[in-house]
Formats: C-alpha cells, sequence, structure tokens
C-alpha cells in the first residue's frame, strides 16, 4: 500500500521584508497576487483525499487561497527558534554571532534555546510517516519551505546537514509516495504522465 503527498511551499511575503525565523506575519499582497497567479495550475490538487496546512498564518492563508480549505496539524509547524523566534538571519548574526556560526556549522546543535534540526526533521517526518495509508490516497500539505525541506532530508535520509542546500521556492511542489519507513521522492513534470503511487 502506498501514500501520495504533495507539498506546496507557501506563498511568500514582500520581498522587500527579510524572511524571519518562525514568521507569524499574514500573507500580504505580495503573497496574495502569487496565488492568483497560480492558482489555475494547483487547484486540481484540491481533489486529494486529505488536505492539510500548518499552523504558520501564510500556510493556511495560501491554502484557502487555493481552495484547499486544509486542515492545520501542529506538526507542521516551523522549527522551534527559541530566542531567535521573529529574527532575521542577520538580526540573529548581529545579536549572537558566535552562536549562529556554531548552528550553522553544527546541525545537531540548537544555541537559541529551541528545537534542533534533527528533532526538527524527526518530527516532521514522523508527521508523514503517520499519514493513514490506503493505496493510491493522496494527499497536500501547504507548509513553509523550512518544512518542506524537512520532510525531503527525511524522506531521502540524508545527513542534517543536507537541509541548508535544499531550495524550496514559495508555491512550488513537490511529491512524495510510500509509505511509514519507505518514501521515494517523485518529481513528475509537463511531459510525465502521473502514475497512482
Amino acid at each position: 500500500m502506498a501514500l501520495r503527498v504533495t507539498f506546496v511551499a507557501a506563498a511568500g511575503s514582500s520581498s522587500a521584508l527579510a524572511e524571519r525565523f518562525e514568521d507569524a506575519r499574514p500573507l500580504d499582497r505580495a503573497g496574495w497576487n502569487e496565488v492568483q497567479q497560480v492558482a489555475h495550475e494547483l487547484l486540481p490538487l484540491a481533489a486529494a483525499d486529505l488536505r492539510y496546512c500548518s499552523p504558520a498564518p501564510r500556510s493556511r492563508a495560501t491554502g484557502d487561497g487555493l481552495g484547499y480549505a486544509p486542515l492545520v496539524q501542529l506538526a507542521l509547524r516551523d522549527c522551534d527558534m527559541g530566542r531567535w523566534r521573529g529574527l532575521t538571519l542577520g538580526e540573529a548574526m548581529a545579536r549572537e554571532p558566535q552562536a549562529v556560526d556554531a548552528w550553522l556549522a553544527d546541525p545537531c546543535s540548537a544555541p537559541y534555546g529551541g528545537e534542533s534540526l534533527p528533532d526538527f526533521i524527526g518530527r516532521v517526518g514522523g508527521w508523514l510517516d503517520t499519514r493513514p495509508v490506503e493505496d493510491g490516497c493522496r494527499v497536500v500539505a501547504v507548509a513553509e519551505p523550512s518544512v518542506i525541506r524537512a520532510a525531503l532530508v527525511y524522506v531521502l535520509k540524508a545527513p542534517p546537514a543536507t537541509y541548508w542546500s535544499i531550495d524550496v521556492r514559495s508555491l512550488s511542489t513537490i511529491t512524495v509516495a510510500g509509505r511509514a519507513g519507505r518514501w521515494n521522492l517523485r518529481l513528475e513534470g509537463a511531459g510525465a504522465q502521473p502514475t497512482r503511487a
């Protein structure tokens, strides 16, 4: 039995505003415009058997804007960044340069007092592994790019440092197929014939 999960990256905020750790800002006008521009392409995912989103305001608004009416999943929340919550990387670096350097050098560290990267990856992977499995079941999950990066590291069974090498752009999609402990990354394009997982 296999499950097919398509992750949709939440729409971004205005490029004039730097990305923040555990960003709790709502979707702004630029984000809404992004959603409207791609809605026709992503609307078919609303036919998924199960539709989820992270609790982040941008993820919830993106899912609603795409017509998914998703169910919020706490396990899909962003990494707990402790005292760096709401800061940009530059702001954290200005306040605690050695702590930021240590964190970037060792993904197992959590000098900010929150969740370590391996714990974050494990939490997102645990959510994936506990999805109800019915052969051919399709799931869509709207989440912050960081959550999707964590899911990909988990699926690929890659070292935690791989997290820093994955670029997830707003409103991009990625599909994984399989079941608990046995996932495959599935790339589909215009020329690919979609198949049931």
